[in-house]
């Protein structure tokens, strides 16, 4: 079973991510970029879901250091996020995030992103 990180903040949101995926899905979390940080590095997830308003470490932060360390860079990140303004993706696609997500999440669009990063096909798109 594929492993996925979800770095959220908001209890709510990652309560939502985990029920969406929990069937599918080993599923990591944490609250806070460091923390994120520092499960990536012992878990080695498959994927990573992150936040990009998050405390301690944000979101741009966190990504920027893991696609900078060896053993971690080969990790895909989508960022998943309410900052949706115009060149919002960019900006997370130059700290590293090969993915782009806005909140409020369409699970279709998510379930195809995981898919196309994780190989599989869960049948929801």
């Amino acid at each position: 079973m594929k492993r996925i990180l979800i770095v959220e903040d908001v209890e709510l949101n990652r309560d939502l991510l985990v029920q969406l995926l929990e069937e599918d899905y080993e599923l990591l979390t944490a609250v806070d970029g460091a923390a994120g940080l520092e499960l990536a590095a012992r878990a080695r997830p498959d994927l990573i879901l992150m936040d990009l308003s998050l405390p301690i470490l944000d979101g741009w932060e966190a990504t920027r250091r893991l696609k900078a360390t060896q053993g971690l860079r080969h990790i895909p990140v989508i960022a998943l996020t309410a900052h949706a303004m115009c060149g919002d993706e960019e900006h997370a696609r130059a700290a590293g995030c090969d993915d782009y997500l806005s909140k409020p999440i369409d699970e279709d669009i998510l379930f195809e992103k995981l898919g196309r990063f994780l190989g599989t096909d869960l049948g929801r798109a």
